[in-house]
């Protein structure tokens, strides 16, 4: 092993090594998890499933899961102590005629507290007509399945599970069966005043990991890579009992002639030393509760004698604040994602910035079910999900990013900002704050 491997590995185990942050959110211990996320889905339950309900005109909805095979939708209703469904899961909701939402399990275990028990496989052993019987009982005028040509979130019923509703379903039924795309899609965007609390605190929890990992603390000069960096953030994540949902990626801008490349600036194999003067930027994610965050953030390394950014970064991180304004001042339930696009693009384009727009809905999933509002490689806009309106309660990770030409490096650089955010009839306000200045490496 050659010392500078002996180096590299030792420099991470230090890493590694660095005690747990004072000044870290308060964190629920796992079984006050479980019991805030059970409470939310008998909440979601009672709450928000009647009114959608009736106002898709749906009778019933119905998910169906094999086991190591759910449904994306199925998962958040099933109790935080499960892992994966059991078998095959049924789930049922129907409108009842007091203008609520029954909701039972034709499942062989019971599940959780929001589910009554449906199946008595003594007295039935057939699942199917016991399912069959909970239809006859609500004589449904339609049965919503999770079918969707726009999101895959919404489209978790699989053939072999459809095939078998079918062979088993009361021929009456079978011109009945509908899409569930809109309820599905409302299920998963909306949030409740409940949520919205924590979601702010899973915000913080990740800006203050964020912190930690764009410092000296983590950070040596001169000897600690982008990767290095990105491992210490899942390591870091890891020590603190949450989980990612995806892979962070760290990269770097500086005074070179290499040029911007999107893919390649969230590529893990693009790695490089951290030097000074270099501009960082790390794109980061976590999942607590069952929500997700999304955060992309830059700092600067500060050069021997240097205590501030250069001018020149601090307002190239300007313009892209300014880009979040415009784009988030579109914003208004009804409007599509496309046309939000459309009009912020044009409108940042007249004040002279150079914007690429690439925002996407955020909730159970980190790119979620929703509204999208253009992709870094689709800036006229996105067939299907951009199409869709805009509807308050919802949340969103507000991506994008502004470029600047850099007169002193000789070339042009992208501020990459991403900031996850909650649009209700107040307009977008971001759930932890925004990045408005560098964050500072010593």
């Amino acid at each position: 092993m050659t010392n500078n491997k002996k180096t590299v590995i030792s420099l991470f185990c230090a890493l590694l090594a660095l005690p747990l942050s004072a000044n870290t959110v308060d964190i629920l211990p796992m079984k006050a998890r479980a019991e805030f996320i059970d409470k939310m889905t008998e909440l979601r339950v009672k709450t928000l499933l009647p009114p959608l309900m009736k106002q898709h005109n749906i009778d019933m909805w119905l998910l169906i899961s094999r086991e190591y095979n759910e449904d994306p939708i199925l998962k958040t209703m099933l109790p935080a102590t499960w892992l994966s469904a059991r078998r095959t899961t049924i789930l049922v909701f129907a409108r009842n005629q007091q203008g609520g939402v029954d909701a039972h399990a034709i499942a062989p275990y019971k599940i959780g507290k929001v589910f009554k028990k449906s199946w008595d496989k003594q007295k039935q052993p057939d699942q199917w007509l016991a399912l069959n019987d909970i239809i006859e009982t609500y004589q449904p005028k339609n049965i919503a399945l999770n079918t969707s040509q726009n999101w895959a979130h919404a489209d978790g019923l699989v053939v072999g599970d459809f095939n078998n509703l079918k062979s088993a379903l009361p021929k009456k039924y079978l011109d009945k069966l509908i899409s569930a795309e809109p309820l599905a899609i409302e299920w998963l965007e909306q949030r409740l005043p409940e949520e919205v609390d924590m979601y702010k605190k899973a915000v913080a929890i990740a800006h203050q990991i964020i912190a930690e990992g764009f410092s000296s603390k983590v950070i040596k000069v001169g000897e600690t890579t982008t990767n290095d960096l990105a491992w210490w953030f899942r390591e870091r994540v890891r020590e603190l009992k949450l989980q990612t949902w995806f892979h962070p990626s760290v990269s770097i801008q500086r005074a070179d002639k290499k040029t911007f490349d999107h893919e390649t600036s969230f590529s893990k194999d693009n790695e490089h030393i951290i030097q000074a003067g270099d501009l960082l930027h790390v794109d980061f994610g976590i999942t607590y509760l069952r929500l997700n965050t999304d955060t992309q953030q830059h700092a600067y390394v500060l050069k021997e004698n240097e205590t501030q950014a250069p001018d020149y970064l601090v307002n190239a991180l300007k313009s892209g604040n300014q880009l979040q304004d415009i784009f988030t001042s579109h914003f208004a339930a009804g409007k599509t994602g496309n046309e939000v696009l459309k009009e912020s693009r044009a409108e940042a384009i007249a004040q002279g910035l150079k914007p690429t727009i690439y925002t996407h809905p955020i909730g159970y999933h980190g790119h979620a079910a929703g509204t999208t509002l253009g992709m870094w490689d689709s800036q006229q806009g996105v067939a299907g999900d951009g199409d869709y309106p805009l509807h308050l309660n919802t949340a969103y990770s507000i991506e994008l990013n502004n470029a600047v030409f850099i007169k002193q490096w000789n070339k042009e650089i992208r501020i990459m900002l991403e900031e996850d955010a909650f649009f209700d009839k107040s307009g977008v306000w971001y759930l932890n704050g925004r990045q408005t200045e560098l964050l500072l490496i010593k």
